[in-house]
């Protein structure tokens, strides 16, 4: 969905450099020293995006399948999957984060499998999760969380779907 982008966001600058949206900042700081309290120790790998970084990002991945031999159309599909268009990028908003394991502490599967388990309880969904490629469009992606809120991402996860369906999207 295209975004507007005249909006400007505030954003609040992470230990790692990273930056997210004020608002979700509080949300995303307690889901962390939750997960660290279990011995989980994830990072934001990927917070916001300006619109000419996500450019860059799609540039980039498209270049890749180019170099691999795919034509333009099959090097654009398989970009899209992967890598939103500019300014469609949740990340844009500052509503959105890429989470990863540090690397030292913990691996990439614990700290999914713990966001899959807790994330709601702040307010974050798995925007792309396995089971609901055909309806995203989009690859899965365990790494990549929205906030939407607790009440919104309770039942998201309750009831197993994606926001498309919740948003009644979903073709």
């Amino acid at each position: 969905n295209p975004i507007d982008t005249d909006k400007e966001v505030e954003t609040t600058e992470l230990n790692n450099g990273e930056r997210v949206g004020v608002q979700i900042y509080p949300y995303l700081q307690k889901m962390f020293d939750a997960a660290r309290n279990e011995g989980i120790h994830p990072i934001v790998a990927s917070g916001y995006r300006t619109e000419q970084e996500q450019e860059e990002i799609y540039n980039d991945k498209f270049a890749a399948y180019k170099a691999e031999g795919l034509s333009d159309e099959e090097a654009k599909k398989e970009t899209e999957y992967w890598v939103a268009i500019p300014r469609t990028s949740e990340h844009q908003l500052g509503l959105a984060v890429d989470i990863n394991a540090d690397g030292i502490n913990s691996e990439g599967n614990d700290v999914y499998e713990w966001l899959e388990d807790n994330a709601h309880l702040y307010g974050f969904i798995n925007r792309y999760p396995a089971d609901k490629t055909d309806i995203t469009g989009v690859a899965n992606e365990p790494w990549h969380y929205r906030y939407v809120g607790v009440e919104a991402a309770t039942e998201i996860h309750n009831r197993n779907i994606c926001l498309e369906e919740y948003l009644g999207k979903a073709s």
